[in-house]
């Protein structure tokens, strides 16, 4: 069977740090407990000399365009200037097979302790990531509405999620 082609791909406008972010990232998902794929970059095309940037930016060198995979999953991203800025409205969830999976991904990522809640994080960069253990969908979505309440409100209580303080909840209701 012929591989699929990924057809849709986050593209991330970064103030002027794309490669900082890229090699981080790359960095991150390549050291990860439990996942495989690739994580790399794949390429990287930068403004030249003479190229007339929108609002006249001197941007020779920077980033114009690059490529690169987060465990299999594509990504875009430029160095575009000040003009946007991440925020909540995107973020890029990461399901987990486990809390060492969690607890890795949290210590990495996290870099902003007051946007944390809900499993919910922001990186050294403004992006926003949700870092989810695949139990709590398994929890929260149980047939026993008692047990999946006990579980949401354990959540809603948390900042990084805490598998065992789920599975507490869920027992005890």
């Amino acid at each position: 069977m012929a591989a699929i082609k990924q057809k849709i791909a986050p593209f991330l406008w970064f103030e002027k740090q794309t490669e900082e972010a890229m090699d981080f990232y790359v960095s991150v998902f390549k050291g990860a407990p439990n996942k495989s794929g690739n994580s790399g970059i794949i390429s990287i095309a930068r403004y030249e000399r003479g190229m007339e940037v929108p609002g006249g930016a001197e941007m020779t060198g920077k980033v114009i365009t690059a490529v690169f995979e987060l465990n299999g999953q594509r990504f875009m991203a430029l160095d575009g200037g000040p003009i946007f800025k991440f925020n909540e409205a995107i973020s890029f969830h990461v399901e987990c097979e486990d809390q060492t999976e969690v607890d890795y991904f949290w210590g990495k990522l996290s870099a902003s302790p007051e946007s944390e809640q809900c499993g919910w994080l922001k990186d050294k960069f403004g992006l926003s990531w949700q870092i989810i253990p695949k139990q709590l969908g398994e929890l929260l979505r149980d047939s026993n509405k008692k047990k999946a309440l006990a579980a949401t409100n354990a959540m809603l209580k948390m900042k990084k999620i805490v598998i065992a303080d789920l599975q507490k909840a869920y027992d005890q209701a």
